[in-house]
């Protein structure tokens, strides 16, 4: 099993042995190429380029992109806290089917002894003034670091661009079960957080995958609304989503995914609306 990094906060120097083990190995950052000038000592950008992989059967930015790249946690940095995250939400106003880039503007709103609060703008890094998508989350701190960590240097995945790019939730592990529902396997170190849990970035994957699928491939992503119940501790994980068909061609779907090595614990739950007209 992995080790939760909490264990380590009376022993400075092993926790930032640890943490730059976990962040250097950690998936969800480096394949999206996501930087963050809070851990990085260099002068990094907060921008992604944009592939192939990145957009949905339409060519719009995928939801999972999105959160990723601005999971608003709250603004906490893992070299002041444990974070976790609580609340996500997106609204894609421009699903950006000819950005190249988009930049990620980010603002802390409120900061409490646990939770954090905070947004975020996703523009066209190429024109600012294009808002692609609003981003709002909640987070908390479910452990504090020891003092005097230090910020550490994460390279990304070289990813080259092509259409041949298998698609993200094969990346992390992603696949279709044979009860038909969507899983992802037993929890690994390349897709968990220091905290020993599943990372955000395969959850935001395989919850728009299942949400996707069910709603059909001819859709773009409008908004989406994400719930942390419970940290995913062992895996195998499986998704369950239901339908809903609304108005004026919009469709909805409620997920719910359970750690099937933790009691079939239900850990995260969201809701997904998408447009056929988007």
């Amino acid at each position: 099993m992995l080790r939760d990094i909490r264990e380590l906060t009376d022993q400075q120097e092993a926790y930032a042995e640890e943490l730059r083990r976990r962040w250097g190995g950690l998936l969800s950052y480096r394949y999206i190429g996501r930087m963050y000038a809070s851990m990085d000592p260099r002068d990094v950008e907060d921008t992604v380029t944009v592939r192939h992989d990145m957009r949905n059967a339409r060519g719009g930015l995928l939801f999972a992109v999105l959160g990723i790249s601005a999971p608003e946690s709250g603004h906490m940095s893992d070299l002041e806290a444990v974070p976790n995250p609580v609340i996500h939400s997106c609204q894609i106003l421009d699903p950006g089917r000819d950005v190249r880039r988009i930049e990620i503007v980010s603002e802390p709103l409120k900061r409490g002894r646990q939770f954090g609060y905070s947004r975020a703008k996703i523009v066209d890094a190429d024109r600012p003034d294009r808002v692609l998508a609003l981003i709002e989350g909640q987070g908390v701190s479910i452990g504090v670091p020891p003092g005097g960590l230090q910020k550490m240097e994460v390279d990304n995945i070289e990813v080259v661009d092509s259409p041949d790019l298998p698609p993200l939730w094969q990346v992390f592990g992603g696949y279709r079960r044979d009860d038909g529902n969507w899983g992802l396997p037993e929890l690994s170190a390349e897709v968990a957080s220091p905290d020993a849990a599943l990372h955000i970035g395969p959850q935001f994957v395989i919850l728009e995958t299942a949400a996707a699928d069910a709603a059909g491939s001819d859709v773009q992503g409008i908004s989406a609304h994400v719930m942390f119940l419970a940290r995913g501790k062992a895996g195998p994980f499986r998704v369950e989503a239901e339908r809903f068909d609304g108005a004026a061609g919009t469709v909805a779907v409620r997920v719910h995914l359970y750690d099937e090595g933790n009691e079939d614990r239900l850990t995260t739950v969201g809701s997904y609306l998408f447009g056929t007209a988007a």
